[in-house]
């Protein structure tokens, strides 16, 4: 194979700045070509033709990493030619059908725009940070999508690292999020009350798949994978998750387990066998065609409807938000953190804590009460130094 001659470069001026052109071999349209590269150096701030020290410096910096390449030629790419052709195949490959559709739409609609045409290789925390603030300018993201967007474009880089088409330190990590973004909106989780107030305007199955999320906290994925076959001794065995049509595993390894099932809810899941025909096997929760039904299909055209026309409508906050009110509830009862975690199979307690337990204005008043039961005494000595005798060690 014959090798490059070492290049020196060209360094000129033009409209105000200063370049160096080269040239280097770049993945092009599928194949490795030899083509002339122009990079902007800095402002020109002296006369003469000759660039001064630092831009000649720096010009033989950049030629020099040509020279004594850290890379292979093939590894030479576009960031949008990366992720086409080597990223998302990776992802097909590893990831949930519905981690991988997120992937996408974030790459598709904000980050393709902004980054594709970039050379990977040259990619710098400045251009992240950049591409970070654009998304960010139109202040219609909160705080949390734009870390999903971060975190996103930090897989990248790391994949591409892992795999030489990237030396170097990761280029998002020194990157922020717009400290004004918006903050993420308060998250609901259902009372008692208020899974009461939509149960009893359900009709089945609606009213029994409801029941499950809120009892249960299983995932709506989950729920909508459950099998007769796997509710059974009184608990439901959480065994795979359904989103989309896509049958996978549970979203994590602890999230298989078995789940107790309350005897209100276990009188419903019977009484819904005996109306499906008394089956032993197959989906609990089928459509027409016999297949696991779609909960975004029941959410459509049976539960808002139902609630509509109760003048319930406000009620609804999404099927997580019985998965939190059921650790809200328990935890309302007195239930210890280490035991809601058990039972939403959490892998890490202080997910459970943090998300999932709501503290309820009940509980708040209930708090403050037992506050109370001190204030008494306290007043008692406030008012005796208001009427002139101060209590010993005062200070005048």
């Amino acid at each position: 194979m014959r090798r490059n001659r070492e290049q020196s470069g060209q360094v000129f001026q033009r409209h105000g700045s200063w370049y160096v052109r080269y040239y280097e071999s770049r993945v092009i349209d599928g194949e490795v070509k030899r083509v002339r590269v122009c990079k902007q150096l800095g402002d020109v701030i002296t006369r003469g033709k000759l660039p001064p020290t630092q831009i000649a410096e720096q010009a033989r910096e950049i030629v020099g990493t040509v020279n004594r390449p850290a890379y292979v030629a093939n590894k030479v790419v576009q960031l949008g030619d990366f992720v086409e052709r080597v990223y998302f195949p990776r992802v097909e490959q590893h990831l949930r059908p519905s981690t991988r559709k997120a992937y996408k739409d974030i790459w598709t609609i904000h980050l393709k725009p902004r980054c594709s045409s970039a050379w990977m290789k040259d990619v710098r925390a400045y251009h992240v940070q950049q591409w970070l603030d654009e998304i960010a300018h139109p202040g219609t993201l909160g705080r949390r999508s734009l870390q999903h967007i971060k975190c996103s474009l930090s897989a990248i880089f790391k994949h591409a690292k892992q795999q030489g088409f990237f030396v170097g330190e990761n280029p998002v990590r020194d990157t922020a999020i717009a400290p004004r973004a918006k903050e993420p909106q308060q998250t609901h989780a259902y009372t008692l009350d208020e899974i009461r107030a939509v149960l009893s305007v359900l009709p089945e199955p609606a009213g029994t798949i409801f029941a499950v999320a809120a009892f249960t906290g299983l995932r709506r994925g989950e729920i909508a994978g459950m099998r007769w076959e796997d509710y059974r001794d009184g608990e439901i065995h959480v065994t795979q998750s359904i989103w989309e049509g896509h049958v996978t595993a549970p979203k994590t390894f602890q999230s298989r387990g078995a789940v107790p099932v309350i005897k209100p809810l276990a009188q419903m899941l019977d009484a819904h066998r005996l109306r499906c025909g008394n089956p032993q096997t197959g989906p609990v929760f089928a459509a027409g065609n016999g297949k696991p039904v779609s909960l975004n299909n029941v959410l459509g055209r049976v539960i808002l409807p139902a609630l509509r026309k109760a003048s319930l409508e406000h009620l609804w906050h999404g099927w997580h938000a019985a998965r939190r009110g059921l650790g809200s509830n328990l935890y309302s009862l007195g239930v210890s953190d280490k035991t809601i975690q058990a039972i939403l199979r959490h892998a890490n307690v202080n997910t459970t804590t943090s998300y999932y337990i709501k503290s309820a204005p009940a509980d708040a008043v209930a708090a403050m009460a037992r506050l109370e039961g001190v204030i008494p005494e306290l007043g008692n000595n406030w008012a005796t130094t208001q009427s002139g005798s101060q209590p010993s060690g005062a200070v005048n």
